[in-house]
């Protein structure tokens, strides 16, 4: 098992929806770095590369309309200073990002892996390598809760807003209240990843 079961009981494993919006919202308040042109990913990498634990998540444009499809816009990945946000509706997936969410040895922690990596296939065939995802990970140390909202609240004690979830993350450009509900997505997988190690 990833997680040991006596770090894991120190959170309660449930949580009704009146608990969780009696919780305060908070969202990620540090660096922000948009990668919207190719020569931007070489430096980003460079970044991700030296880390041991990633935060990890992606948006799509939402469909509203039967039969309508969208591919991922934006892949977000959060080191421990600061969230890298892929516009991937304008630069591709690239093979310096591939190769990071190939390597085995760099944890990439998410929250619903089961949708994006299929649909991040689809935009270019890779090998996922080091995904955790915290879905499947909780339920057998007793969560009966799972997603981000209420694993966030579990774990981490606040509540995250979910207003911007269903914006058009394929816009020209992104709003502040898009790219910190983006960030916070990516980040709060790392920050529940690594305290259920018991790190923080």
């Amino acid at each position: 098992m990833l997680f040991k079961q006596d770090i894991a009981d120190k959170f309660e494993k449930e949580i009704t929806q009146e608990q969780l919006e009696s919780l305060s919202l908070n969202f990620y308040q540090g660096e922000i770095i948009v990668i919207d042109h190719p020569d931007q990913v070489k430096n980003a990498v460079i970044d991700l590369q030296s880390e041991d634990i990633l935060g990890f998540d992606t948006e799509t444009r939402p469909s509203f309309r039967k039969g309508e499809y969208h591919p991922i816009a934006l892949i977000q990945v959060a080191s421990a200073s600061k969230v890298f946000l892929f516009r991937t509706n304008m630069i591709g997936f690239p093979e310096p990002l591939r190769r990071v969410l190939e390597n085995k040895r760099i944890v990439k922690a998410g929250i619903g892996l089961d949708n994006d990596l299929p649909e991040l296939k689809k935009l270019h065939p890779f090998n996922p390598g080091g995904f955790i995802d915290l879905n499947k990970e909780l339920p057998p140390l007793g969560f009966m809760n799972t997603g981000a909202k209420k694993l966030t609240a579990l774990i981490l004690g606040f509540r995250l807003s979910k207003t911007k979830q269903t914006s058009n993350w394929e816009a020209i450009s992104l709003t502040t209240g898009q790219l910190a509900y983006a960030a916070t997505d990516a980040w709060v997988c790392r920050a529940i990843y690594l305290r259920l190690c018991g790190v923080c």
